[in-house]
């Protein structure tokens, strides 16, 4: 018989995510688990970066990092992974290179390639089992203090990698169209099957990343995202039934589709920082919770700058239930550890008085 998990401490952005009243807004970080703490540097020093991914003891190790440090801080972990993990579970070979980031040394050309090198059949608990593992392990271990997060990347945005960058995946949809969409098929039917094993092993929300949204336009992203980010939710939520979390999407750069994503499903839109929280909250109208959208770049400035930013951005969102702090973003490498100490107690401070003045 499994090991029961843990008795959750501190569900805020569980409720944040559903909707439900807060007694402070919740707050969490793109990348919190990553190469601006020293911990993470000294583990990256001894072992590469999906070595770390596929051992459930290093990724759970480097997961709990940032909630050790910023000691009830933080309300939720996200596990320690890479969206490329798909990939490579459809058999591409992806390297990470020190300095330089994710490298396909053979993406795929045409689409003879994609049927020649792909596997036609992905088992998630084959290929993804170490993903699934530390999730579990993780969950365990972080013994209750917040909830834990998976995530996956957008098919669009995958697919982009896969064939090695945006002009050549707007090539691809334009020069071969049946089979781009038989590509960003193949890609969604792995990520609901990861996604759903994910929740199983262990998640208590889901966040999907569609970085490249922004790379199409508002018709293609209609084309060849949208439908496809639908899938996804209404597959793994209808594989899960009651067992469903809340889940998140971030289109990154989309921000003349947040209309569209607040209507498919997803409980949560992450924002990034080119969109005003006002005409968010408007667009929105109450449908989702808004995630977001502090730019990284805030957290490089003085820490009266990042008080008074994230002050601002606190004030600007505003709502006790239908908002979780967090960047536009990921955090970037460069950034101060009291930098992000002092955002964090900024919105404890000031999400703490938003829901006060509310009531």
């Amino acid at each position: 018989m499994e090991k029961p998990f843990p008795e959750m401490k501190n569900d805020l952005i569980l409720r944040a995510a559903r909707g439900e009243e807060t007694e402070r807004v919740p707050v969490w970080i793109m990348r919190q688990a990553g190469r601006y703490l020293p911990e993470f540097r000294k583990v990256s020093a001894e072992y590469d970066f999906f070595t770390i991914c596929r051992t459930p003891e290093l990724a759970t190790k480097v997961t709990i990092q940032p909630i050790d440090r910023y000691d009830g801080l933080l309300d939720a972990a996200i596990i320690f992974s890479d969206i490329l993990v798909v990939p490579q579970a459809l058999g591409i070979e992806v390297v990470m290179l020190p300095g330089k980031g994710p490298h396909f040394p053979n993406p795929i050309v045409d689409p003879e390639d994609m049927h020649r090198r792909l596997k036609e059949k992905v088992d998630v608990h084959e290929d993804l089992q170490y993903v699934f593992d530390a999730l579990t392990m993780t969950r365990h271990a972080l013994n209750g203090r917040v909830p834990l997060i998976g995530f996956a990347g957008g098919p669009w945005t995958l697919m982009t990698y896969m064939v090695e960058g945006a002009e050549k995946a707007k090539g691809w949809i334009h020069k071969y169209p049946e089979e781009s969409q038989e590509l960003l098929q193949r890609i969604t039917d792995v990520i609901v099957d990861y996604l759903v094993g994910q929740v199983r092993a262990g998640a208590q929300m889901l966040q999907v990343f569609e970085s490249f949204g922004g790379d199409l336009g508002p018709d293609d992203f209609d084309r060849l995202s949208l439908p496809y980010l639908t899938q996804i939710v209404e597959r793994v939520k209808y594989e899960l039934g009651s067992d469903a979390v809340p889940m998140t999407i971030f289109a990154k750069g989309s921000f003349y589709a947040l209309d569209s994503l607040s209507s498919i499903g997803y409980d949560t839109v992450s924002l990034n920082w080119t969109i005003d929280p006002e005409d968010a909250i408007e667009i929105a109208q109450g449908r989702v919770t808004l995630q977001g959208n502090l730019e990284p770049s805030v957290l490089l400035g003085s820490d009266q700058e990042i008080e008074v930013e994230t002050e601002k951005m606190v004030r600007r969102f505003g709502s006790s239930t239908r908002y979780i702090a967090n960047l536009g973003h990921g955090i970037l490498p460069s950034v101060r550890l009291e930098a992000v100490d002092v955002f964090l107690r900024t919105v404890h401070r000031v999400g703490r008085r938003s829901v006060a003045e509310e009531k």
